[in-house]
């Protein structure tokens, strides 16, 4: 049973953390016992918004605000319990009851839970804001971490939330908050983000089984009218809860801790550990330095290469870069991202059809290459007759008014109608259908059948930022568990490849989104992680297992540090010169450095094993001088260069490793001095340096 309620504050608290809850049910405290930093600032602790028809003005986002109830509060042994047995929304009641727990774990993890049950007719609970950190405190030189695209911080978030928030602008209410648009899954690769320093942060995570959609609250609202100042930060569910139904969530947690950001790494890859099950990629994957990537006829009808060309000069262009994998795109006979799906089964007969392809796919593998199939694992063309007159209506996305959803994809040629007016429209299949699932082993068994050694399912390792709908109801409802429906596509996919499929056959997606990089060999990126603010440090230290390439190297621009940068953090090569039209002969510069980084991984095969960042790396001049390493726990390697276009000097030691053997570019120069390695690196140089234990 629980205590009697409590009219003054509640506390929790452990070795680790402090949690207060006030009689208003606002969260005044929010402590790292270690920092003494106080993360809370006595605001709401939640809000909602529902659904109305009950007459009248039918209002999609009636919000019902935690400071404007009165809640019953219970301490409990190990927990905090506040209730809410009718809810007031403008003044008036709204019938609902909200409880809400908070309990402490041994970790320093504080999860807040929720039950919520709907009794007013003609409404639906769309969200619920819980837990929120209103009137957040950052301690000094805070930066928001997020895992957009594999990692990103940005320094000064309030500033930079009210800078790039609202957008596009006055879409939404701007004079009552900014907001940046952050959510999982999207193009983020965990349910988590933080606020954090060198010596302290606040973790924020939805450790949800279930991998339902989450929005990461990213709020700043004014003190005065249009002065945004005061920060508020948050998890935001999504219950589409009716009239008569229940809804619980205890998988929301805040972690105040004192650490560098892996301990955000660490917190949400022991939750991942529960539900991870990554098999063994083959050997051939773990050792792929990369890949070109070619589509060989294009939407607009153009073919840029035949099959007669992947053992010449696609082969050669490749191992000039140290590259003998070729990822196929665009191999059928209307052209890249035409005619979805049934397109996958008709080659050109004029360069001589499957038999061309399977002997070029032969001829290749013969030189030592390897040969990666595409297809689109969810677009629908909605010219194909698999659309038209076949099952493609009953199994794609459908939009909140039971239409077609669409998305299009546009490339351009040598005018300009093509990519102005004659788009390609696509709808995404439903991942549920196992109707759709069985055309996808279908084009598994295609990829076989030519002798391919992998085949690659674009955009399965992402959600849409749209979902599909289900009508009929009283209230249009959304499909929140979107990713969870791609990954059981993928994990089916494995399943049938290790049954039918040569051993070493591969499998591989786009975009790296955890419960989907499980079930594949290794992800496609979606982009180059060199820009100042982007972070893919994260997800190579959270996630090292799963081969990752880089992306959006198209020319010779700026390559050398690029090319840098992308082994520094242990990425593949996605070779896509000129948005993969030609091959790499026509980016020499590009070429040419990816040549001297292969060089360097094979006479440094550590490089291709577990990336560590800088555990255990000492480095005394880490602002000019980039290093990390690898390891396979017999054998380290440390990757060192500038910061871009900076010449740098300094020292690094990895503690309990001796320095044995090392290799620079572009006059790097490698001293040992006893466990010290002393490097004086001109700017864009490389330095390898192998130690031993």
């Amino acid at each position: 049973m629980m205590m009697a309620s409590a009219v003054s504050a509640a506390v929790l608290e452990n070795d680790k953390v402090k949690v207060e809850i006030g009689a208003r049910g606002e969260l005044k405290s929010l402590v790292c016992k270690s920092t003494r930093h106080n993360w809370a600032g006595g605001a709401q602790l939640w809000r909602l918004y529902f659904d109305d028809k009950r007459g009248g003005f039918e209002e999609k986002e009636t919000p019902v605000l935690g400071g404007e109830q009165t809640p019953k509060i219970f301490r409990a042994a190990d927990k905090i319990v506040i209730e809410y047995d009718s809810l007031v929304c403008r003044s008036k009641r709204f019938d609902a009851k909200l409880t809400l727990t908070v309990t402490l774990d041994a970790d320093g993890l504080v999860r807040f839970a929720s039950a919520l049950e709907n009794r007013e007719a003609h409404t639906c609970i769309r969200e619920l804001h819980y837990p929120l950190v209103g009137d957040c405190n950052l301690p000094q030189k805070a930066e928001l971490l997020t895992t957009f695209l594999g990692g990103a911080r940005f320094k000064n978030p309030a500033a930079m939330i009210v800078e790039k928030g609202n957008k596009p602008p006055y879409f939404g209410r701007n004079w009552e908050f900014r907001q940046i648009d952050c959510k999982y899954p999207s193009h983020t690769v965990a349910n988590c983000f933080a606020f954090l320093n060198d010596r302290e942060g606040l973790y924020l995570g939805s450790h949800d089984p279930t991998f339902r959609d989450t929005w990461h609250g990213l709020r700043v609202y004014p003190e005065k009218p249009m002065t945004f100042t005061r920060l508020e930060t948050g998890l935001y569910k999504y219950p589409n809860l009716l009239c008569g139904g229940m809804w619980r969530n205890d998988s929301n947690v805040l972690a105040p801790y004192a650490g560098d950001w892996k301990t955000t790494s660490r917190i949400y890859r022991k939750w991942a550990d529960t539900w991870w099950s990554k098999r063994p990629a083959p050997e051939w994957v773990k050792k792929m330095t990369g890949w070109q990537r070619i589509v060989f006829r294009h939407q607009y009808g153009v073919t840029h290469y035949t099959p007669q060309d992947v053992a010449g000069k696609i082969w050669g262009a490749g191992r000039k870069a140290g590259i003998d994998s070729l990822l196929c795109f665009g191999w059928w006979k209307t052209g890249m991202d035409n005619g979805y799906p049934d397109s996958y089964f008709t080659t050109d007969p004029e360069t001589g059809g499957d038999g061309a392809w399977k002997k070029a796919i032969g001829d290749y593998q013969s030189k030592g290459g390897r040969f990666h199939l595409y297809f689109n694992g969810k677009l629908i063309d909605l010219e194909s007759d698999y659309f038209r007159n076949g099952p493609g209506k009953d199994i794609c996305y459908r939009d909140n008014t039971g239409a077609v959803y669409t998305e299009q994809y546009r490339f351009k040629g040598t005018g300009t109608f093509t990519g102005y007016l004659n788009t390609r429209t696509f709808t995404p299949a439903d991942q549920r259908s196992e109707t759709w699932r069985a055309l996808l082993r279908k084009m598994a068994d295609r990829a076989i059948g030519f002798g391919a050694d992998s085949v690659f399912f674009d955009q399965l390792g992402y959600c849409e930022y749209s979902s599909t709908w289900k009508t009929g109801g009283e209230f249009p409802m959304p499909d929140t568990r979107i990713i969870a429906h791609k990954a059981e596509t993928l994990r089916m996919l494995h399943d049938y490849l290790d049954k039918t499929a040569p051993e070493d056959f591969a499998i591989g997606t786009e975009c790296f989104t955890d419960v989907c990089a499980q079930h594949v060999d290794y992800v496609h990126n979606l982009i180059n992680p060199s820009k100042p603010t982007d972070f893919s440090e994260w997800l190579r230290y959270t996630f090292p297992e799963v081969p990752i390439t880089d992306r959006e190297i198209r020319d010779d621009t700026d390559v050398k540090w690029r090319v840098n940068h992308n082994l520094l953090l242990g990425l593949r090569t996605d070779g896509e010169t000129f948005r993969c039209q030609r091959t790499l002969d026509f980016a020499p510069a590009h070429q040419k450095r990816l040549g001297q980084i292969n060089a360097l991984r094979a006479t440094y095969p550590v490089l291709m094993e577990t990336y560590r960042d800088t555990d255990g790396l000492a480095n005394s001049n880490p602002g000019a001088i980039l290093a990390r390493v690898f390891t396979d726990g017999k054998r380290l390697a440390a990757v060192a260069c500038t910061a871009k276009g900076k010449a740098a000097s300094g020292e690094i030691k990895v503690t309990g490793w001796t320095p044995v053997s090392s290799e620079g570019i572009d006059d790097a120069r490698i001293t040992f001095a006893g466990d010290a390695v002393k490097l004086d690196l001109p700017a864009d140089a490389l330095a390898v340096i192998e130690f031993s234990p």
